[in-house]
């Protein structure tokens, strides 16, 4: 990377934390640290709901799960649109009205103690785990581009979000996100116009797509039903639904960004402006992977998109059985391309005949193609045991680093870190509101000053952000951290959107029945995670319908219809 990409990136990082830290300077009391005295507009909440939900695994992994899967992935965010409706009728009003600091607080108000404990320690702990990936994905930026050893670039991404995060709370959270967000877009779009340009002189625009297609990179939609599949319409309709209820509705790090809301208004409008522009969102970026897939196509990619893994592996007693795979996989390659040449010139004459067969030699070199990158993953293994073998996070990495031109380098990765840091800083922001008001407030110290809870909350900021680093150590053993970051989080928020629609629905429930129905419905999930096939996905309606149902039923047979639990 040159010194002008070097200027970009760390001048902009840097301005990150002291403009975020200086802006959100002054914060005197609990409801100013986490809510901002509620006073925030809807357009900074649409902001930053999208910045929180887009972290730098978003920019990283996305593009490489399009280069290696197509765009099928998209169907995860169809129920996203339908969920920002629902809460916006029912759960952000009452929120208001109740003048929560935490959704976990309403579990109380209309059960007991031990449901809003529950929520409070379910969502602590798989959030905490999952900040954990959003400091790691930049973290392995920064250890590709310097070759260092990614627990120490760790540390260092993460201490940065620490610090910002830690002085301001969320009006830090908030300023940052607006111009993360702006510099985010502005990178992922100069990245995808470079994609373009960087093709070969005879390959357009509409060439690469029609390519994409007939490989099957375009598949977006797709309405059969086959619960087997991770990606298909029905998974991501009915699961997506679920589980976009309970990311946005249940989960402090999203309901946190319009609990600051200046008004209920103001709220459902940034929720609804987030339905409206996620999924356009996520289809660019998508779409971004696999035109880099075809750039790929044209220019041979390396054997193996870790920089680092390769290096130590072209040094090591094994070299000369990797330089071997590399030759024949390049042979391969180079076959490859004079094939597309003969799909395109039968797409442009509908030549199906022709098409056809192409497809077919391409199929079948792309399958022996994967069949040597294998046993390249295996000599890998053999060099250094304890490697990661999955390269799919950084397939964008590779093409942004080798092919993009000075300056735009800089630019890109400090987007992806960019949004790594926006994500992070509201994930420890909200893992220190629910440990303050939920846990310490309510269960420790009940009537001390607010500027103890003040320095509270920053000191629970800091101990979380030490929890997040401890497991960004070991993320990248967990394969592509965009599916990743999602299974960790099906594996609660069904149960915690049982306990939320049982309370905002089942006015004849109780606490206890509810409680008691959620227990069972986590611990069903977590058999269906270790000891089942069915896809994450469904994991969310499993876990709420449990709940729901569960609960009914203990409320009818043991608690006798009397509410909370009595």
């Amino acid at each position: 990377m040159s010194i002008i990409d070097w200027i970009i990136l760390v001048s902009f990082l840097s301005f990150v934390v002291v403009y975020g830290t200086w802006k959100s300077r002054g914060s005197k009391n609990i409801s100013s640290y986490l809510l901002t005295d509620r006073t925030t507009r809807w357009f900074t909440i649409t902001l930053s709901i999208m910045a929180t939900q887009a972290s730098a695994i978003t920019f990283l992994s996305t593009p490489g799960q399009a280069y290696v899967d197509g765009m099928r992935f998209i169907q995860f965010y169809l129920g996203l649109p339908i969920a920002m409706v629902i809460l916006s009728i029912t759960a952000v009003p009452l929120y208001h009205k109740l003048k929560v600091y935490t959704a976990y607080e309403y579990l109380e108000k209309r059960f007991d103690l031990k449901n809003r404990i529950l929520g409070s320690v379910l969502f602590l702990t798989q959030r905490g785990l999952a900040a954990g990936f959003t400091i790691f994905a930049p973290s392995l930026i920064i250890s590709v581009i310097l070759g260092w050893d990614i627990n120490l670039t760790i540390f260092i991404i993460g201490g940065l979000v620490i610090v910002y995060t830690a002085s301001g709370g969320t009006n830090a959270v908030n300023k940052t996100h607006i111009l993360q967000m702006t510099i985010i877009m502005f990178g992922m779009f100069t990245a995808f116009f470079m994609i373009i340009f960087l093709l070969p002189a005879d390959i357009s625009f509409v060439d690469a797509t029609k390519i994409a297609g007939k490989l099957g990179k375009l598949n977006a939609i797709d309405f059969s039903f086959n619960f087997d599949d991770r990606y298909n319409f029905w998974s991501g309709m009915i699961g997506g639904t679920f589980l976009m209820l309970s990311y946005f509705g249940t989960d402090q790090s999203q309901v946190q960004r319009y609990l600051a809301g200046s008004s209920a208004s103001q709220s459902k409008i940034a929720l609804l402006m987030n339905g409206l522009v996620k999924i356009p969102m996520q289809f660019f970026i998508l779409f971004i992977g696999v035109m880099v897939f075809i750039f790929y196509q044209f220019v041979t990619p390396p054997l193996f998109f870790n920089p680092v893994e390769e290096n130590k592996v072209k040094n090591s007693i094994y070299s000369e059985q990797y330089a071997d795979l590399e030759n024949r996989y390049n042979e391969l390659h180079l076959s490859k391309q004079k094939d597309y040449s003969q799909l395109l010139k039968a797409i442009e004459a509908n030549d199906d005949k022709t098409i056809e067969a192409v497809s077919k030699s391409i199929n079948e070199k792309q399958e022996e193609t994967s069949k040597i990158k294998q046993q390249a993953v295996e000599v890998i293994k053999s060099s250094n045991p304890g490697t990661d073998t999955n390269d799919v996070n950084y397939i964008f990495l590779n093409f942004v680093i080798n092919f993009l031109p000075v300056g735009v380098i800089g630019l890109v990765l400090a987007s992806i870190i960019s949004a790594s840091m926006s994500s992070t800083s509201a994930e420890l922001n909200a893992l220190a509101s629910t440990t303050v008001i939920d846990i310490y407030k309510r269960l420790i110290k009940k009537n001390a000053a607010d500027k103890h809870y003040l320095i509270v909350s920053k000191i629970a900021t800091i101990m979380w952000g030490a929890y997040a680093l401890t497991f960004a150590l070991f993320a990248n053993r967990l394969g592509t951290l965009i599916e990743a970051v999602n299974i960790l989080g099906s594996l609660v928020y069904g149960t915690i959107l049982g306990i939320f629609l049982s309370a905002f629905y089942l006015k004849k429930v109780g606490g206890s029945a509810t409680f008691y129905a959620a227990l069972i419905a986590e611990a069903a999930v977590l058999y269906c995670y270790l000891f089942t096939d069915i896809p994450f996905l469904w994991f969310n309606a499993i876990g709420c319908l449990l709940v729901v149902i569960l609960s009914i039923l203990f409320q009818q047979v043991i608690f006798n219809n009397k509410l909370k639990g009595k």
